[in-house]
């Protein structure tokens, strides 16, 4: 029945979404098929993430199509969300990209501030760190906290991105800048118990965060998290027909990032990704099959325990760059499930437009996606040696040599306006319980 509201909530959603007409100099209404001018579409941001919760709150996208004469690119778009999620987390955003306010040079911008009460933390390694549902149960003779597997989280970003073609040829380098301080505490216990009573208070017990920092899992100068400023480096090769869902084409890049001290960080390391994006037509204009490989390594360095989960790409469209486990990698597995110094990732998706109108002079048409998504830590992240260990009971924690490939399914709806405004839902379900029972995801934009 929960599934049920949820979904009918989202298919309200999708109809609420409305823009402004764009006219051309004589104040003519423009065709159907071309846009020109700015076009909006907005929604009240009334989500939902399995992981997060309910969210509220409002987002608007502006794009600017100029004379049209390159519809459905675009040359500017402005994202800003404020919104606020009912499990504590937060999103204030701003997002710009253009490839004409430089010339020949496509320009990102991205200024977020992303509170998190109650941020993911299940340990590292994969399946070597034991996901305990039952300490989470309220129900369960074994019940610990439902904030077992959390701790606080408040994460402000900075960065910069400018890419830029080589010559004639499908080849692009990009360059940037990626500031983020991190704040990390416990869960504040005394706000979330504010207003409760009896069963419903969350008892005062050490949580997996606390027991990692007690056993020197977690260093204490990395506790309470840190400053990273990261330069980034890569080349692009890049055949695609469109920027938003293309039909055909291909997205292949290399990146390099590092985290210098002389910059402030609070560790330096470096990293290497590399990620291969392919769209096939199967039926022209409305079935395509897509598929996304990647892999990241840390190759030097230290890589501070808040930062492991960040996935490094060249250009970031979402707000989040978590890594395997949630809304962006691994739909269906727990936020962050899969965490290592190195992973590996595939996700694959049959993409079917089935339906197409026009509504309010917008074009708008409706897709269905099937997926499987897939992913494994193929460096682990060192373990110390501590006393723990060799207790008995550190198998409620820990089991090494178990980790291997975690695997997701599912299906998914969108709504597409003007090709570039895209409204989506997935269900996801783990293939196996240690990663979680399921999740649903409602936003915006195509997975890649």
């Amino acid at each position: 029945m929960k599934t049920k509201k949820l979904l009918i909530i989202a298919l309200i959603i999708c109809f609420y979404n409305f823009s402004v007409l764009a006219a051309d100099k004589s104040g003519k209404e423009i065709s159907d098929s071309i846009k020109t001018g700015w076009n909006f579409g907005a929604l009240p941001a009334i989500s939902f993430d399995t992981d997060l919760g309910f969210q509220y709150g409002a987002l608007v996208n502006f794009f600017n199509y100029g004379d049209g004469k390159r519809f459905p690119a675009y040359n500017h778009s402005l994202y800003f969300e404020v919104s606020h999620f009912t499990r504590g987390s937060g999103v204030y955003r701003f997002y710009y990209n253009s490839d004409q306010l430089f010339k020949n040079f496509d320009f990102f911008c991205d200024i977020t501030y992303l509170p998190d009460q109650a941020n993911d933390f299940y340990g590292f390694n994969g399946f070597e760190s034991v996901l305990n549902k039952s300490w989470e149960d309220q129900n369960s003779a074994s019940y610990k906290t439902r904030m077992f597997y959390k701790f606080q989280q408040n994460l402000f970003r900075f960065k910069v991105d400018l890419m830029h073609k080589i010559g004639d040829s499908h080849f692009k380098w990009v360059a940037g800048l990626n500031m983020q301080n991190f704040s990390i505490s416990s869960v504040n216990l005394s706000k979330l118990n504010n207003g409760k009573s009896g069963a419903d208070l969350l008892p005062n017990v050490p949580g997996l965060y606390e027991k990692y920092i007690g056993w020197g899992i977690i260093p204490q100068d990395e506790a309470g998290g840190g400053f990273i400023p990261e330069l980034k480096t890569g080349i692009i090769y890049d055949t695609r027909d469109v920027k938003v869902n293309p039909m055909k084409g291909m997205w292949t890049e290399a990146v390099l990032t590092a985290a210098p001290k002389f910059l402030g960080a609070a560790s330096g390391f470096a990293r290497f990704s590399l990620t291969h994006r392919q769209y096939f037509t199967l039926i022209k204009n409305d079935l395509s099959f897509a598929y996304r490989l990647g892999w990241q390594q840390t190759i030097g360095g230290h890589v501070p325990f808040y930062y492991e989960p960040q996935m490094t790409t060249t250009v970031m469209t979402g707000y989040a760059t978590i890594g395997l486990g949630g809304s962006r990698y691994l739909r269906g597995a727990r936020r962050d499930r899969v965490i290592g110094d190195g992973v590996v990732y595939g996700n694959f998706e049959m993409r079917w437009k089935f339906a197409r109108m026009n509504l309010i002079h917008q074009k708008f048409y409706w897709g269905l996606n099937g997926f499987v998504d897939m992913g494994q830590v193929t460096k682990k992240i060192a373990i110390p040696s501590i006393p723990f260990l060799s207790d008995p009971s550190a198998s409620d924690y820990f089991k090494p040599g178990t980790e291997k490939m975690h695997g997701t399914y599912g299906a998914g709806i969108r709504l597409a306006m003007n090709q570039n405004f895209v409204i989506s839902l997935d269900y996801g379900v783990a293939m196996n319980k240690q990663d979680g029972d399921g999740g649903l995801y409602i936003g915006l934009n195509y997975l890649f």
